[in-house]
């Protein structure tokens, strides 16, 4: 196998990691045109140096954690295969910058800034790679017990759990911690309406997101003999499908059809390699209905002020989208094989599992030890990093 890497495959992971990194410009676009415009600067900054922050974490402790790999070789070393081994980090790295960026959608418009980059340290040093390692490189025989036991390991072919499922769960764990925005819920519970500052920035996100996700799915991977028109193909007709139903369902509204898609595109991420194109569609429509019910039930009943509805989005549709591998993957529900149905189950539930503990364990300990909400001044100007800093005027 080793052999077999070419510059060919270089160039290819190459360009998917930055189709990746310019994801990162969606989350801050669909995020800036969510949140009021008081907040807009805090929201742009914070993604920049969330993505810097989540590189340092990976380079020095996480992808050891998840692949047993040390930068800390000779250069003949790193530059073997024509560097194969460095252009793979950096792939997989702008996976693991995700959680933070998908994070701060979710505790936006009330969190400090510097515990927030403390948290996107821990997260991605420690949390992430730990199910990373399980899921992708096999660590702890958890996937060769399910493989004795089920008949199949588990499959997630471009993280719709590893990345997507980790990053909503853990992002709802912060967010039940922070608390709501001050005024979001009056004292009898009446949710008071915080509209998005800029329709067509959050727009211009959700475009950038949804372009990008065709290197996110189909150079997951990793190797350009492996590419598959299929995986290409089965993003679109999730993409598609999520979009519709998020139409239908949220009743023509803008944030709602915007989001859809990414809905659709989450939920696909596992079984995108091995799912017929009508079992994408599917998977994506029911993403697209998931997010829009779940959102507003979290927003309106349960007084969960997840501001851009990142456990939705990314924690329901992700878990949805690794069972949906079991189901639609079946070569009797018109997919390749290669999956069982508990395997999915149990895989998914895990990277809950250790998503919600993780998010628990480091929000939750840094509330205790250093606090990681604005005080209430702060968070009435938007003064903690934000348009005030740089002269400008606080407007809601």
């Amino acid at each position: 196998m080793e052999a077999l890497v070419s510059a060919n495959d270089v160039l290819f992971v190459l360009l998917g990691a930055i189709m990746v990194l310019a994801m990162h410009a969606g989350f801050a676009f669909l995020e800036v045109g969510t949140v009021r415009r008081k907040n807009q600067v805090n929201a742009l900054v914070k993604i920049m140096v969330d993505f810097s922050v989540s590189t340092m974490a990976y380079f020095f402790i996480g992808y050891s954690v998840a692949y047993g790999v040390s930068f800390f070789s000779g250069a003949e070393v790193l530059a073997a295969k024509n560097g194969y081994d460095l252009v793979k980090f950096f792939f997989l790295l702008t996976f693991a910058a995700a959680v933070p960026a998908i994070v701060s959608g979710g505790i936006a418009e009330r969190a400090k800034f510097n515990p927030q980059i403390a948290a996107t340290f821990l997260l991605v040093g420690f949390v992430y790679p730990f199910f990373e390692g399980i899921a992708w490189n096999k660590h702890y025989g958890v996937q060769d017990w399910l493989l004795a036991n089920f008949g199949a390991t588990f499959h997630d072919f471009a993280g719709s759990v590893v990345v997507h499922a980790m990053g909503g769960w853990i992002a709802l764990a912060a967010v039940v911690i922070l608390g709501a925005r001050t005024g979001r819920y009056s004292k009898d519970g009446q949710l008071h309406a915080y509209p998005p500052s800029n329709i067509p920035f959050l727009a211009l996100g959700a475009w950038i997101l949804t372009v990008g996700w065709f290197g996110f799915n189909v150079m997951s991977a990793q190797a350009i003999q492996g590419i598959s028109g299929l995986v290409a193909v089965n993003s679109l007709m999730a993409l598609v499908g999520g979009t519709l139903a998020a139409l239908v369902m949220g009743k023509n509204d803008p944030g709602f059809v915007h989001n859809g898609p990414l809905a659709g595109l989450v939920a696909v991420c596992a079984g995108s390699d091995i799912m017929h194109p009508l079992g994408a569609l599917a998977t994506g429509a029911v993403a697209g209905a998931l997010f829009v019910w779940a959102f507003t039930l979290t927003q309106n009943r349960l007084k969960i002020d997840d501001v851009l509805g990142v456990w939705p989005l990314h924690g329901l549709c992700g878990a949805w989208g690794g069972i949906a591998a079991g189901i639609f993957g079946l070569k009797a529900m018109g997919g390749l094989g290669g999956v069982t149905f508990m395997s999915q189950l149990i895989g998914t539930g895990l990277g809950v599992v250790i998503a919600l503990a993780g998010g628990v364990l480091v929000y939750g300990g840094l509330k205790k030890l250093v606090g990681i909400r604005m005080g209430a001044e702060d968070e009435f100007n938007g003064a903690d990093l934000s348009i005030h800093k740089i002269g400008a005027t606080a407007d809601d």
